[in-house]
């Protein structure tokens, strides 16, 4: 784990519409049916569903921050962008500090 920088991607479920879409038809994405079912529990209220996919959101956040081999996390808000400054508030998740961009190892152009 050394060798290599794990970046986990995490996208935050908008809808139950959306949440059924992905796991049935996003080639390579695997949405468990636990988490489907939750979407579904929230109801037709768009706010209840929406909320619901923040908290998923949320509790992944929080298992991936304390999982040895992941350096980072891209959110990936799909036609949802404005909900990555929330998620990255309530989750605690520090912005990364460069001190040097030499620390970085790439070219910088």
């Amino acid at each position: 784990l050394d060798k290599v920088y794990i970046l986990a991607g995490i996208i935050p479920l908008k809808s139950a519409r959306a949440a059924h879409f992905m796991a049935e038809e996003v080639a390579g994405v695997y949405i468990p049916p636990e988490i489907v079912k939750r979407m579904d529990d929230a109801g037709d209220d768009k706010v209840a569903q929406q909320e619901t996919g923040v908290a998923i959101a949320l509790e992944i956040i929080e298992k991936l921050k304390n999982t040895a081999g992941i350096n980072g996390m891209h959110v990936m808000a799909v036609h949802w962008e404005e909900i990555v400054p929330r998620l990255i508030d309530e989750s605690g998740v520090p912005r990364p500090v460069i001190k040097d961009m030499a620390e970085l190892k790439v070219p910088v152009v």
